[in-house]
């Protein structure tokens, strides 16, 4: 049976590389995706709905997305924004686990379920 190798600094190295490189790409799809929202509301003048009504929940966003609808698309961007530390913290667990060091796992674990609580209570309202 062979022994387990330790995590190299290489091997280290490449998942803060992929970590920043989430980080980047998460914020960089938010702007963009916010941006065409914007672009569509200032070229239409109309934010897809009837009064000040702005969708908040998934299900309404990605219908108003599919449909095109300004504040749907910018809803989006947000969410997504709001999605990207917290891929950030997954990608950490793993991280971790990898150094085999079983209290950052357990720390980073209770991270993520104390977001993914906050993010349910927020969308049930």
């Amino acid at each position: 049976m062979a022994a387990k190798e330790p995590t190299t600094a290489k091997e280290m190295a490449q998942v803060q590389t992929i970590i920043g490189r989430i980080l980047q790409v998460g914020v960089i799809f938010s702007a963009i995706v916010m941006l065409i929202g914007l672009v569509l509301f200032l070229v239409s003048g109309q934010s897809g709905y009837s009064g000040s009504y702005v969708p908040r929940r998934m299900g309404l966003i990605l219908q108003g997305t599919w449909q095109l609808k300004p504040y749907a698309i910018m809803m989006l961007g947000v969410y997504c924004l709001i999605l990207t530390p917290v891929l950030r913290v997954v990608v950490s667990i793993y991280a971790f686990y990898k150094e085999h060091d079983r209290l950052y796992v357990a720390i980073t674990t209770l991270v993520l379920a104390i977001l993914l609580v906050a993010l349910a209570i927020g969308v049930t309202g």
